[in-house]
């Protein structure tokens, strides 16, 4: 097992680039990208970096040359013969050649496009433009640079013996959680952890950690590179991406109200009928389930990934019954800042009544809360979305209007049109 405190103290960045593979990334984004790349190639799109932690000064912390060396090593990188064979021949969700021919040709030859970076005082803007199926690539790696480049300055001025406690309490604090999950009866829980996680060595060595300590009840890791690594079920569905862009996309309201099913119908095609996760929450749980036709209430489950879960679950219920289905037979899927006390708590509140399951993010790849001086190395929030498509700026309304993103007048319109009444505020911590 990798030293991570040693290799910390003697890095070299050569040896550890942040991302080592265009693999090393979500499997929910490649999934996306092969429907984005046969369902909307020509779309263009612009990604932009957003810094909802902003009293984190990330420009004064960051070395801008730096962040450039890390960013242009990503664009140098391309599929190794042993990635293509794992994503061409692997087995994933009880299906082989889950990426098609074409798919992967185009994959096999890529190079992720430009980036544009500008200091804007103590923060960096970084922007993504190009076709769509291109520049989606690069929400992953972007995020993960930033997120590992943040915690290296900090390592930096610490001093070897620091360095090696500090990891020390980091496992042993990780390993508490993984006892307090242990004593959870039909836990099914999978890593979701690499777009905010602490580095790329502390990301592995906490998916060994679960799972050496939670054995089946460990299901497998949304990092791609390190499923293939060790042999583990790479999971992943969709994303607010699809839907945000297919509504930028509507020519009128009427087009707008049903761009998040035509989404789904696209993903449905795409995949014959398999990951048939919804994710509703994009321009609010609520009104999506009201209006959602009848063929979606037969789909595997539901993705719950902001504002209270569990009144997010009971609405879904609520709709499954409505809709003639056994929400017993159904997957309810917790993704949203989780930690392991809520995660004991919804498994006891909806084991029974739905199958539970979790992908915890994070608070299991970064959670150094409490371990420097002034919590230096404590999360943050950090996302890259696409805010424009062919000229068009995107929305997002979640459930949690702290996760709202948008022009004022088009947030008001996607309200209007999206139904979305009062909603309770949470605190964003990641």
């Amino acid at each position: 097992m990798v030293d991570i405190a040693t290799r910390v103290w003697t890095h070299k960045w050569k040896i550890d680039p942040i991302v080592r593979s265009l693999i090393d990334t979500d499997f929910y984004k490649l999934l996306m990208c092969q429907s984005v790349f046969r369902n909307r190639p020509d779309t263009r799109v612009v990604f932009s970096l957003i810094n909802r932690s902003s009293h984190i000064p990330l420009a004064k912390l960051i070395d801008e040359g730096e962040l450039r060396e890390q960013l242009d090593h990503v664009r140098s990188l391309s599929l190794s013969r042993g990635e293509s064979t794992w994503l061409r021949g692997n087995t994933f969700y009880g299906k082989r050649q889950m990426f098609r021919p074409d798919f992967m040709e185009w994959f096999e030859t890529i190079r992720l496009p430009p980036y544009h970076l500008e200091r804007v005082g103590d923060q960096y803007e970084l922007t993504f433009e190009g076709s769509w199926p291109e520049v989606m690539l690069w929400e992953i790696p972007a995020l993960s640079i930033l997120m590992e480049l943040r915690g290296r300055a900090i390592l930096h001025q610490m001093k070897r013996f620091e360095i090696q406690v500090l990891y020390a309490r980091a496992m042993t604090k990780l390993w508490e959680k993984i006892e307090v999950l242990q004593k959870v009866d039909h836990l099914r829980i999978a890593d979701f952890g690499t777009r905010r996680r602490h580095s790329h060595l502390w990301q592995d060595w906490a998916v060994q950690a679960m799972c050496e300590g939670l054995g089946e009840k460990f299901v497998g890791t949304s990092n791609c590179m390190i499923a293939k690594r060790h042999d583990l079920e790479a999971i992943g569905t969709n994303a607010h991406e699809l839907p945000m862009v297919y509504a930028a996309l509507a020519g009128d309201d009427d087009e707008l109200a049903q761009a998040p099913y035509q989404v789904l119908a696209d993903w449905h095609e795409e995949h014959d009928g398999n990951l048939r996760i919804i994710l509703p929450d994009t321009y609010g749980t609520e009104g999506f389930l009201k209006k959602a036709p009848d063929w979606l209430a037969g789909w595997t489950g539901i993705r719950i990934d902001s504002g209270e879960p569990a009144a997010a679950a009971e609405t879904a219920i609520k709709w499954w019954r409505a809709r003639g289905e056994d929400p017993t037979q159904k997957l309810v899927i917790f993704s949203d800042g989780l930690d392991v006390e809520k995660i004991a708590e919804l498994q006891a509140q909806f084991e029974g009544r739905v199958r539970v399951s979790f992908g915890w993010g994070t608070l299991l790849t970064n959670d150094f809360r409490g371990l420097t001086r002034g919590d230096q190395l404590a999360p943050f929030s950090l996302v890259c979305k696409a805010i424009s498509a062919n000229g068009h700026p995107t929305v997002k309304l979640s459930d949690n209007p702290n996760k709202a993103m948008g022009p004022v007048d088009q947030v008001e319109r996607y309200k209007r049109v999206f139904g979305v009444g009062a909603q309770s505020r949470q605190d964003v911590l990641v």
